[in-house]
Formats: structure tokens, C-alpha cells, sequence
């Protein structure tokens, strides 16, 4: 009787240690979160507002669309924010990538000039957007890509200042495909509404492979460079090409921004897998959603769907629950990480990469 009520305890004892290495739903508003990559374009604080009762610190990544007033607007916005909450919110800046001057000292220098008063102000990163590759081109006509040698002096500025870059180069694999055979309506839909982006209406621009390779070769020019591949850099459609990078060059991270869908529909077809891919790059990995916010008539409507956002991407990484998508056909089961690595892609990885200084 004794030896059977002592390995009763011995076993309850073991199944609330397994336990005990797993967080549940009950954990979620205790544990300290980072979202490393959304878009905070308004002042009424309606964004800032909800990440504080979710324990959330924010990242607002400004982005280049090629509108001078706009980025100054997304920079005021972002360090208005940053004032009234410090060691909560964090911004990363950008430059306008125009290309009057383009391949000259007076254009590197303008934009190191511009960067130089940004990053003294407190920005914590440089964003490098899409147009590199898929929009801006030179006097002959010819994109600039990634790897161009135009973009030298200021990629070695940023460097100079131990920051990294926050590289949005190249777009889903599905960019190059129809929109029926898009494997996640979130990029079918954006596509739709977005045909100048949509590369498969545009066999004359870069490919794909273009797209990889020449930020690659920016990889292979700057080992040193601190690299954080927005939206799983582009890798998003297999965890084991994303792997080969991750291997290649260990000064890059990648943030998981608008993908996190890829990463379910990939767990779909092979759940361990994913989760073998997040535990072994598990400190390579950054939480984030891509969200922007610019102001809305009902900001209640909109806290509530980036609370329901947090919460359910917090599900699939912590729990082993049943879950669908809104974005795909199909069931998944969450990836139910351990404590440890849940915690480095939810907020420790972003403090180490991006040198937060939180509060």
C-alpha cells in the first residue's frame, strides 16, 4: 500500500513538473509580450492603450512609401508615443529612397545626414522596405536592388552605429502566383488590392529568386551586419529554406509579422516540424503582427481584434489545442513550446536584438 501511494506521488508530482514547463491561457496577461513589428500612425493612443492591460511593450517600424511628409508624420507619431510611455514603446526609423542623385556622395550623404538626427533622437533600428527591389530603379532604368553598391555608405553608417536593420525585402512566395492559387487569403487579398506589388501581373520585374538572392548577397557583404528579417524574411513558405539562412548567416533574425498564418498552414501539413524549426532557432525568432493604426471612429472595435489577435497567436504557440484559420481551408494543432522558448520569441529575443532597454 505504501509503495503504491508513494508512486502516486511520485507520479503526480511528475506530471505537475511536465506541466510546469508549459504556459497556459491562464498565463497570458502575466507574462511580459513584445509585438517587434507594428504601425502606430495616430496620437489618440488607442494602440498603446490595450498593449498595457495584454503586458505588451511595442515596436512602431516606420516605412518608406515614398512620401517624405508621410515618413516625418510616422517619425512624430512614433516618438510622441515613445515620450509618454518609455521602456514601452520603441520606434525604428527609415529614409526616403529617392533617386534624384541616386550613386553619389550628396545622395548618401542627405540620407546619413537625415538618419544621423533620427537614430540621436532614440530610434532603435533602420527599416529597409519592399521598394528596394520592386520599385525604385536608376538612370538606366535598371531596379535597385538590395546588394546595389549605391546603398554602401549608408548601410556602413548604420552599422557605425551598432544598430541592426529591419529588412522588408521581397514578398511572399505567393506574390508570384494567381491569386487562386495563393496558398493564404490574406495574401490573395492584399494582392487583389494591391496589383502594383502582385509579381505575377509583372514578369518583367525581379523574381522571387532575384528577390532572396540579392538580399543574400547583402548578407555576404556585411557579416557583421545586424539583419531582422521582417515577415520571416520572406522565407515565410518553408521553415527549411527560412533554416538555411539562419544557418548561413548568424547575424540574422527574423521577425514573424504577417506570417504567422504561414507558419499554421505549414503546421497543418507537418506540426513537428514547425515546432522542431521554432525550438532550434529559438533564439533567431521575434514575435510580431504587422498591425497599423492610424486613428478609428471605434478604437474599442479595434482593441478587442488586437486583443483577439495576441490571444490567439498566444494559443498556437503555447497550447497543443485544436485551432483554424480565417486565412486557410484546415485544421492545425498549436505547437505547444516550452516555457523557455516562448519566452525568447516573445520578448526576450526582441530586448537582445534590438538592445530595448525596457521599463
Amino acid at each position: 500500500m505504501k509503495t503504491r501511494i508513494t508512486f502516486f506521488i511520485f507520479m503526480t508530482l511528475s506530471f505537475a513538473g511536465c506541466q510546469s514547463n508549459y504556459y497556459t491561457a491562464g498565463d497570458y496577461q502575466s507574462v511580459l509580450k513584445i509585438d517587434s513589428h507594428i504601425h502606430i500612425n495616430s496620437d489618440d493612443g488607442a494602440f498603446e492603450d490595450q498593449a498595457k492591460p495584454d503586458n505588451f511593450i511595442l515596436i512602431t517600424l516606420n516605412v518608406d512609401h515614398s512620401d517624405s511628409a508621410n515618413i516625418r508624420s510616422q517619425f512624430d507619431y512614433a516618438v510622441k508615443s515613445a515620450e509618454k510611455h518609455p521602456g514601452r514603446i520603441f520606434y525604428g526609423a527609415t529614409f526616403l529612397f529617392d533617386t534624384v542623385g541616386y550613386g553619389t556622395d550628396e545622395w548618401s550623404n542627405k540620407k546619413i545626414s537625415q538618419l544621423g538626427k533620427d537614430l540621436s533622437g532614440g530610434a532603435i533600428a533602420v527599416k529597409i522596405w519592399k521598394n528596394v527591389g520592386m520599385t525604385v530603379r536608376n538612370r538606366k532604368g535598371e531596379f535597385i536592388m538590395a546588394d546595389d553598391p549605391g546603398l554602401e555608405p549608408v548601410i556602413n553608417f548604420i552599422k557605425s552605429k551598432n544598430l541592426p536593420i529591419a529588412g522588408h525585402l521581397g514578398e511572399p512566395r505567393n506574390c508570384w502566383l494567381p491569386l487562386n492559387e495563393m496558398t493564404v487569403s490574406s495574401d490573395s487579398s492584399y494582392f487583389a488590392r494591391n496589383p502594383q506589388y502582385h509579381m505575377f501581373l509583372h514578369p518583367e520585374y525581379p523574381s522571387y529568386e532575384d528577390q532572396i538572392k540579392t538580399r543574400d548577397n547583402l548578407l555576404k557583404k556585411h557579416p557583421d551586419l545586424t539583419f531582422i528579417g521582417c515577415h520571416l524574411g520572406s522565407l515565410e513558405w518553408n521553415v527549411d529554406s527560412l533554416a538555411l539562412r539562419l544557418e548561413r548567416f548568424p547575424n540574422m533574425a527574423v521577425d514573424m509579422s504577417a506570417r504567422i498564418c504561414h507558419l499554421q498552414y505549414q503546421s497543418a501539413k507537418d506540426r513537428d516540424r514547425v515546432r522542431e524549426f521554432c525550438i532550434k532557432y529559438q533564439d533567431r525568432l521575434l514575435y510580431g503582427t504587422d498591425v497599423g493604426y492610424s486613428g478609428s471612429n471605434n478604437p474599442e472595435g479595434f482593441k478587442k481584434r488586437m486583443h483577439d489577435t495576441w490571444v490567439d497567436d498566444w494559443k498556437y504557440f503555447t497550447s497543443k489545442d485544436e485551432m483554424t484559420s480565417d486565412k486557410f481551408k484546415g485544421k492545425f494543432d498549436g505547437l505547444q513550446l516550452p516555457k523557455e522558448v516562448v519566452n525568447k520569441i516573445f520578448s526576450e529575443n526582441a530586448i537582445k536584438w534590438y538592445k530595448l532597454n525596457v521599463q
